[in-house]
């Protein structure tokens, strides 16, 4: 390794010496100043005078000088004077004067108490001073200036995480994978006797909110260990080397308290790919990263430390840090199937009071594509619905509206729409429903709504499948974009004219066709050439183009004609079923909204004749 050392911090013998020197500066030089009381120097025949005429209060004779105090309560000064050995008629005058008067005789402090005054007290406020301000920084900066190199982990035991694999649903390959882990935790002997040696690691991807804190948590429960949680960036710091310290002491306590689970999460803020990018190549992630490399060589996994980590950007780490020997193994925690949404929305229903009649199947056939945690959403906003309706359980309206509003955001039920725009609207939707409901390969119509949401939409089209796809046909791909056009198609045919309202039809259909050229192989021109890659998997699915500015060109080219192609498919069916295209679109402004199967009982009725002469308004 080529860790540069941080700079050595000044220890606190220093800033003691440095305190010191400053109390004896003090002591020499400012305090006296304050002990001193307003003393002024007179001669002997100013004090005789004064006594003679009667101006003296109180005298204190000492050995060598005579102190006295004026009558005038005015004058608060205090007045010495030489002390004259000849007059031997001193006492006698002071008796005529009538004065106060007395010898002084020398008392000294005890030299415990001088001490304490002068240095303990002192280098006491100091310190005192001294921490309050340390307490003020560290509130500022947010971390202690004590406790450099101190892990952050947080230490979870059995009865405190409370999660087992009971509590996860949905990931059933993932807690297979897992249960070994649990197992070599439990029964270590039995891997001993073979000679089988555990993964050191193990590394959970996925996309976000797919449970993989939760699997985590859920092998310390299921094994009965202690559970140490940190965050990848809890060992990024300001100051240079500290990020390593804190990796060698979170190992030092995982090894100490062994068998034990440490959890790594959002691995990538300190497990990203070295290379020349950087200022320099010992910065503070570097070394961060060399020193967990250094540690996950150099403990025993047989003492039964186990190290999960979790990301959603794995091509972004390291390749070292993926080798044999350290992160042996990769579970995939993706986004759960329909199953495993139905067992999810289970896992969670357990917590809310939900009628008899459930239909979660249902609930998870209309949530394709949706997380653990967006699920477990949808139950929560399902029991806040009901409590809005003043009901005292959920009922399978309150899943339905929770899984609208997550997509769709709430219902925006003052928007006020003109009675031409609310018409043009329905048109709309009813031209995505006509469209999907002519073709084949389209997925069943569940709800058509014009009521605007709060996420923007001013009506939808929900498409609900009625089962599980993982693979998508060229057909089908074509259709969904002749479905997106179909609002579009429908504004064109009936008003002649388009509208903004298809802005997000267009977004979709063009991605998908871009899908289908550059990535699918689905054209006949470029065939299986893949011309962009898919830069974050878990994240948004990022792409970017593999190919010269000529083919770009030919790619963007052929998008367009077969979103050409998909939009003539979809106005086609929308003039052979003009006449269903205004019954459904009259029927939908009454309603507002209409579910699937009310729309496919009106399109299944005989065609009415149409009027001669009835035209759209425009």
């Amino acid at each position: 390794m080529n860790d540069i050392k941080p700079p050595q911090k000044k220890t606190w013998v220093y800033y003691y010496v440095m305190t010191l020197l400053i109390v004896m500066l003090l002591n020499a030089l400012v305090f006296p100043l304050f002990q001193q009381d307003r003393v002024q120097e007179v001669d002997y025949s100013r004090f005789i005078s004064m006594l003679e005429e009667g101006q003296i209060k109180e005298v204190e004779i000492s050995e060598k000088q005579i102190a006295f105090t004026p009558n005038d309560e005015a004058d608060k000064n205090i007045y010495i004077t030489g002390r004259v050995t000849g007059d031997n008629d001193l006492v006698g005058r002071l008796l005529d004067a009538g004065v106060l008067f007395g010898e002084v005789y020398p008392k000294e402090n005890s030299p415990l108490l001088n001490f304490i005054l002068t240095w303990i007290l002192p280098i006491l406020i100091f310190v005192l001073l001294g921490q309050l301000m340390t307490r003020m920084m560290q509130k500022r900066m947010g971390t202690n200036a004590m406790t450099f190199g101190k892990s952050n982990a947080k230490v979870y035991v059995e009865a405190q995480t409370g999660k087992t694999f009971v509590d996860v649903a949905g990931q059933d390959e993932a807690k297979q994978a897992l249960s070994e882990l649990v197992d070599f935790l439990n029964h270590p002997e039995k891997y001993r006797e073979i000679g089988a040696q555990m993964p050191k690691g193990a590394l959970l991807v996925g996309p976000p909110g797919t449970g993989k804190t939760l699997l985590a948590k859920a092998v310390a429960g299921e094994a009965g260990v202690p559970f140490f949680s940190i965050s990848g960036s809890e060992f990024v710091e300001m100051f240079v080397g500290m990020g390593a310290a804190r990796v060698r002491d979170l190992f030092k306590q995982a090894q100490e308290k062994a068998p034990c689970i440490v959890f790594i999460d959002e691995i990538d803020t300190i497990g990203k790919k070295r290379d020349n990018s950087g200022m320099g190549g010992n910065d503070e992630r570097e070394q961060t990263l060399n020193q967990l490399l250094s540690e996950m060589d150099g403990f025993d996994g047989s003492k039964g430390v186990v190290i999960l980590a979790a990301t959603n950007r794995p091509e972004t780490l390291d390749k070292a840090l993926l080798r044999p020997g350290r992160f042996d193994r990769r579970i995939p925690v993706e986004l759960p199937d329909l199953a495993g949404r139905e067992a999810i929305l289970k896992v969670h229903a357990k917590n809310v009071k939900t009628g008899e009649k459930i239909d979660f199947n249902a609930v998870a056939r209309a949530t394709s594509g949706a997380s653990g945690a967006e699920l477990a959403n949808i139950v929560n906003e399902a029991a806040l619905h009901a409590v809005r309706d003043g009901r005292s359980a959920v009922v399978q309206n309150d899943f339905d509206e929770a899984v609208e509003t997550v997509i769709a955001g709430y219902q925006r039920k003052g928007a006020v729409i003109s009675e031409k725009e609310k018409k043009i609207i329905a048109y709309h939707e009813i031209g995505h429903a006509l469209v999907a409901a002519r073709q084949k390969n389209s997925a069943p119509v569940h709800k058509i709504t014009i009521v605007p949401r709060t996420s923007g939409a001013l009506g939808y089209t929900m498409q609900v499948e009625e089962g599980e796809s993982v693979l998508m046909s060229r057909e089908q791909a074509f259709e969904k974009i002749a479905t997106l056009t179909g609002g579009r198609a429908a504004e064109e045919l009936v008003f002649g004219t388009c509208t903004s309202g298809a802005s997000n039809d267009i977004e979709q259909a063009t991605k998908i066709a871009r899908a289908m050229v550059a990535r699918l192989g689905m054209s006949e021109e470029f065939d299986m050439m893949a011309l962009e890659t898919v830069t974050n998997q878990y994240l948004g699915g990022d792409t970017a183009l593999a190919c010269s500015a000529e083919t770009a060109a030919k790619v963007d080219q052929k998008v367009l004609e077969l979103i050409k192609q998909a939009h003539a498919a979809a106005a086609g069916i929308l003039k052979e079923n003009e006449a269903k295209l205004h019954e459904l679109a009259g029927y939908l402004l009454e309603r507002e909204t209409i579910t699937g199967e009310e729309f496919m009982e009106i399109l299944g009725r005989p065609e009415p004749p149409v009027p001669p002469g009835e035209e759209a308004d425009q």
